[in-house]
């Protein structure tokens, strides 16, 4: 595979690339929307994943045993929907770099956000401030204003959202270890997008959990931007908590079912105070329907409801894939395909006064690239949207593009070029 000082601007160099990539074979092996029809050049997969074909196997599976069995789909069958959600345990565990007792697959993002808040939002004497980026994704900020509010706090007292410097568009490493240490007596709480969701900057996880570990607060991170992005390692960072959801680059499906991570040194702590339902519920004495609450150990242990088993079997379909090539190959591809797409929006820079706000530096970004169109920003996207090009628009004037090294080619960053170069205002 080339180098980023070897990249050519033109359809043999592209195609020339895809031939050589090892990856290339599983770009058929996902749904693609048509535009005139032909495949559109998909460059959202940090909104929405494309399908993948093994996905409708996986859910008429279920169905199939909904019409056979009914209610006893819950103990019968080829995956029983009683423990459903353990096979996709250790794909999960893989994936974000845990151990199996530390994660579980449950509810919806912004859900899970909630119900680890409640364990791991714990003010008590001066420790009651949280520190998190300024402009997280707006459910990051409901969510931690409303467990604020939930304390007795005004949010606007007890949260610190940091900003990047003036002029620039990513935070930087010394400024959190600095924001850390400045309020290390009464930090309960250090909380970041491990991927932004705006900038696409690829936050210094590990050294945010260390700082955060040595003042003594509990560290957690939304991983919406970077579970299927980005290599993780969760349990050796020393994380306290995290949730993802699974539709973006993880590919399971509009609204699919979400990602929680607890650390193992939580995993008996029951003690913590959580938002208590019956499928944490001890599984030996689960049925006894007991007024007493068991909790399980790990991660399991913050369930409340059984499992949105139709949701689950399409990420199963999805986690199948990661499994088959690594998040190390996926890895490797990325830190091609995305520098090229600088390369290219590089070449149009003064065209539509671009500014690209996504960090260059490779342990700063994942798929997504970000841009601040000056210039006819508006009607490029639409432009865009009608020759087939699916990217996605964040007031005032960015526009978000993510090459997925699962299933985009060097060829659709080539041909975006040749749009760019053909749109008029």
């Amino acid at each position: 595979m080339a180098h980023q000082e070897e990249f050519g601007f033109s359809a043999e160099w592209a195609a020339a690339m895809d031939e050589r990539d090892p990856l290339s074979i599983w770009r058929t092996r996902f749904h693609f929307p048509l535009h005139n029809g032909e495949p559109c050049i998909y460059l959202t997969g940090n909104s929405l994943g494309l399908q993948p074909t093994s996905t409708r196997a996986w859910v008429d599976h279920e169905l199939d045993a909904w019409a056979k069995f009914g209610v006893e789909g819950h103990f019968k069958g080829h995956h029983p929907w009683i423990s459903y959600h353990e096979i996709l345990t250790e794909g999960t565990a893989r994936l974000v770099g845990a151990k199996p007792i530390e994660v579980v697959m449950m509810n919806q993002l912004t859900s899970n956000l909630h119900f680890l808040l409640v364990s791991f939002y714990r003010p008590a004497g001066k420790r009651i401030r949280i520190l998190t980026e300024a402009k997280a994704f707006p459910s990051d900020q409901y969510a931690l204003d409303a467990q604020a509010r939930l304390h007795g706090f005004d949010p606007q007292e007890v949260i610190i959202e940091l900003e990047p410097r003036a002029d620039e568009h990513a935070l930087r490493l010394e400024d959190v270890l600095s924001a850390i240490q400045e309020h290390k007596e009464t930090l309960a709480l250090v909380f970041f997008g491990g991927v932004n969701y705006y900038s696409g900057e690829v936050m210094p996880m590990k050294a945010i959990a260390a700082a955060a570990n040595e003042i003594g607060a509990q560290v957690g991170f939304n991983l919406a931007h970077a579970a299927g992005n980005i290599p993780l390692q969760l349990h050796d960072w020393n994380v306290d908590f995290a949730v993802w959801c699974s539709y973006k680059y993880l590919n399971s499906g509009p609204g699919g079912v979400a990602g929680a991570f607890v650390h193992e040194r939580h995993a008996r702590r029951f003690d913590l105070p959580r938002l208590s339902g019956w499928w944490g519920h001890d599984k030996e004495t689960r049925f006894q329907m007991d007024r007493r609450f068991i909790p399980l150990p790990g991660a399991e242990g913050w369930q409340v409801s059984n499992a949105p088993v139709l949701s689950m079997a399409a990420h199963k379909a999805s986690l199948e894939y990661f499994d088959q090539v690594g998040m190390d190959s996926l890895r490797r591809k990325s830190l091609l395909l995305t520098p090229y797409l600088r390369f290219v929006l590089e070449r149009f820079t003064d065209k539509f006064g671009f500014t690209i706000i996504t960090p260059s530096n490779p342990e700063q970004h994942g798929c997504q690239i970000s841009v601040l169109a000056h210039r006819n920003g508006r009607a490029l996207f639409e432009w865009l949207t009608q020759h087939g090009v699916i990217t996605d628009w964040r007031e005032p004037n960015v526009i978000r593009m993510a090459p997925v090294p699962f299933y985009n080619s060097f060829t659709d960053v080539y041909r975006l070029g040749e749009l760019l170069d053909g749109f008029s205002s």
